[in-house]
């Protein structure tokens, strides 16, 4: 067993000499005790996998590619812990003065490969083992969700093969795109090379990437980014910019499975593709919608019209399963109907897939939308801050979600946030929507820590100064307000703008980002049930 990570690698070759070879694709949830002791923390989070992948699974030989920093970084420090360990290198081209390079550097391979493993090279073998490929080689089919930018783990394609209708090819380094067009060569090794390095480009090679995606368009692109790779923050940035193909970006760790956030922001964009699979409806005159939020769970029941006939909020806790049977139960009792009179149930939230009597699953990202626009048929931009999470949301004229961000990993500028400081100043959460100055402070103080443990920390050392509390929370309030804006900006502004969430009743956060978007914001009546709202007239084929 050999292994390696890059699909540039010379597989056919390693084939011929009788061994199998097995890329490192580390499963999620791997220690990182040893990859630490060896490599510094904030190296690519890959790199850290597949080293502790290495050492832990006893890989002796491996193949490396100069396909970036990182995995230089792990030949350097796999020559000594390794029986076998060689890196090629991989030109950035696909010319042929680069696959003149590539065929003198697979052909110093084979001599070293031979000398170490004292066997000479199989070149007829090579020839039927690299027909036998390129003739069962993965082909690109005409419609087709790509997966690109950094590895994907096996977990992440499955998942997604299960959730959609068209089928998800993997564009990235662990795709099974490889071997372009046959080339007959005089040269055997060099119409080897010009294959292999005409396989799917990956983002090293940067002229013939372009190319590829221009002539076959995919219907829309997952990308992935790794935690502390630089790499490919540049290429997404360039597709955002200049491309038309709808577009998500994730961001993996190898540190865990697929967590709820990154299964989130996969499910909305599947839905503003409308390629998600769908559910059937039972029988009934009303409709419900739950939302399993971190915080609170919120529960709606509407009638055929969309009308709002009753709703609950109760705090999520520990079981997110009670929490929306409880919710769910209470809403009917204020619509004044039997569970036997529902049609169709749709969950969302962090906790949609916790809700079992639920008939399908929906994301809140859909669901704000649907619930906003049904509220006022006049907004386009929707900001959002939960109890743990804030987002902004684009609408189109019919009320469908074009573009999204979401803050999904830090607490800074959400309800969380204010709760904590809350507690710093000693003072109830709704003194901080309430007790602030609307002229403005009469000290100007910032919160410079977009961290909230920090900011914490921060509050305390302002109360330690003898400052006035109302400055401090009008503080607290622009700081969450200045987040808020942010992902706002990320999306595009255009009016009119809703805000949803809890935080929409902090009139303190609401003042500082009218006073930044310079307009009134729409504030519905309860603004914590808009996503269960949407998830009901979802239910209810509004």
């Amino acid at each position: 067993m050999i292994g390696y990570v890059c699909k540039y690698t010379p597989l056919e070759i390693l084939k011929a000499f009788g061994e199998t070879p097995v890329m490192l694709c580390p499963k999620q949830g791997l220690s990182d005790e040893i990859s630490l002791s060896l490599f510094h923390n904030n190296m690519c989070s890959y790199a850290k996998a597949a080293l502790q992948a290495v050492i832990e699974q006893e890989i002796d030989e491996i193949v490396l590619t100069t396909c970036c920093d990182s995995i230089e970084r792990l030949y350097d420090v796999l020559q000594t812990r390794v029986k076998f360990a060689y890196i090629i290198d991989l030109p950035r081209k696909t010319d042929q003065e680069a696959i003149k390079l590539y065929t003198k550097a697979l052909k110093d391979f084979i001599n070293t490969y031979s000398e170490y493993k004292k066997t000479s090279f199989n070149w007829d073998l090579f020839q039927d083992i690299w027909y036998e490929e390129y003739a069962n080689r993965v082909v690109l089919p005409n419609e087709y969700i790509a997966l690109a930018g950094a590895r994907f783990d096996e977990e992440i394609l499955n998942w997604l093969e299960k959730r959609t209708s068209v089928p998800v090819v993997n564009l990235s380094c662990t795709g099974k795109l490889r071997l372009g067009k046959w080339q007959d060569n005089e040269d055997l090794l060099q119409g080897y090379s010009e294959s292999l390095l005409n396989s799917y480009p990956c983002k090293r090679m940067f002229s013939a990437r372009d190319h590829f995606l221009s002539a076959r368009k995919p219907q829309g692109i997952i990308y992935n980014t790794i935690s502390f790779c630089d790499f490919y923050g540049f290429e997404y940035a360039k597709l955002k910019r200049e491309t038309e193909i709808p577009l998500v970006k994730i961001e993996t760790d190898y540190s865990s499975s697929i967590s709820g956030q990154i299964a989130t922001r996969i499910d909305a964009f599947l839905e503003t593709l409308d390629i998600k699979e769908k559910n059937t409806k039972g029988t009934g005159h009303y409709f419900a919608g739950i939302d399993s939020g971190s915080t609170s769970t919120n529960a709606v029941i509407v009638d055929a019209e969309g009308k709002i006939l009753g709703y609950g909020i109760l705090p999520t806790g520990a079981k997110p399963t009670l929490s929306a049977r409880l919710v769910f139960e209470e809403a009917l009792k204020k619509a004044g109907i039997q569970e036997d009179e529902i049609a169709d149930i749709v969950a969302t939230g962090y906790g949609r897939i916790s809700i079992p009597f639920a008939s399908r699953a929906v994301t809140e990202i859909t669901c704000h939308g649907k619930g906003a626009f049904y509220c006022n048929n006049s907004v386009r931009s929707i900001i959002d801050i939960g109890g743990q999470d804030s987002k902004a949301i684009r609408l189109d004229d019919n009320g469908n979600v074009i573009d999204f961000v979401m803050n999904d990993k830090c607490s800074a500028g959400t309800g969380r946030f204010l709760e904590l400081m809350a507690e710093a100043l000693e003072i109830p959460l709704e003194e901080i929507g309430e007790n602030f100055d609307q002229e403005g402070p009469n000290e100007e103080i910032t919160i410079t820590s977009m961290c909230t443990v920090f900011a914490q920390s921060e509050v305390v050392s302002l109360v330690a100064q003898n400052k006035d509390q109302r400055d401090i929370i009008f503080a607290l309030n622009r700081s969450v307000a200045s987040k808020a804006i942010s992902l706002l900006d990320r999306i595009g502004r255009e009016s009119a703008y809703m805000m949803t969430g809890g935080v929409a009743k902090n009139a303190g956060v609401v003042l500082e980002l009218e006073k930044r978007i310079g307009e009134k914001l729409i504030i519905p009546e309860e603004p914590q049930i808009i996503g269960a709202y949407g998830a009901a007239l979802i239910a209810s084929g509004k």
